[in-house]
């Protein structure tokens, strides 16, 4: 479970089998991960600085934009990258999103090469998603919406601003869900292993 804009002093370690994988520190508008932990094992977890907007500078929300886990499944073996990402808001420019998507996958890269790898969270940018979808099959990632705007409170907002970009998985489906406390509607998102995806043994070996 991939959680942003989250009150990470206030997380429990564990939300009935989900246990807390890490949260970021540097920013209040918190960033976290929980797993099962009998169906995976968590290696390591690592939050990562993005390119700041001029509203980053200014009102100093997030310093930390993303939060990767590096996972074992238990039941097939297979070592995947699972992160959480927060995009600038919309009062940045859709050049400067693509930066921090760019960047946020080449972070993930640095925590194992040739892994599986699931991004999930608010990516701000519901306007000219084709344009963003063709530069993510130029980069070797798909980029996948959910069934339904994620947002829709403001007429001039709607829009998908919730969804995933993957490598070396198949999006069987990105579900929106009914709303819930916050603004944006959750999204579920439910995938397997691609033909090719490599088993643990395959990449590199995840750290100690």
């Amino acid at each position: 479970m991939c959680l942003q804009e989250c009150d990470t002093n206030d997380l429990p370690d564990t939300i009935g089998d989900l246990h807390l994988a890490d949260a970021t520190k540097g920013n209040r508008l918190g960033l976290a991960i929980y797993y099962r932990m009998d169906r995976f094992r968590a290696f390591e977890t690592k939050t990562f600085a993005l390119k700041k907007s001029l509203h980053d500078r200014v009102l100093s929300p997030a310093h930390e934009r993303l939060i990767g886990t590096r996972v074992i499944d238990n039941e097939t073996d297979h070592d995947l990258v699972i992160a959480s990402f927060h995009a600038a808001p919309l009062t940045a420019s859709n050049s400067l999103r693509r930066n921090q998507i760019h960047a946020a996958h080449a972070e993930l890269m640095s925590m194992g090469g040739g892994l599986m790898s699931l991004m999930v969270g608010d990516f701000n940018y519901p306007f000219f998603t084709k344009n963003l979808t063709a530069q993510m099959k130029d980069a070797g990632y798909d980029l996948t919406l959910s069934d339904r705007r994620t947002y829709t409170r403001y007429k001039v907002f709607k829009g998908h601003f919730d969804f995933a970009t993957s490598q070396g998985l198949n999006i069987e489906s990105v579900e929106t869900l009914p709303r819930g406390a916050s603004d944006h509607l959750p999204i579920l998102i439910s995938a397997e292993y691609g033909q090719d995806a490599p088993a643990a043994d395959d990449a590199e070996s995840p750290a100690a």
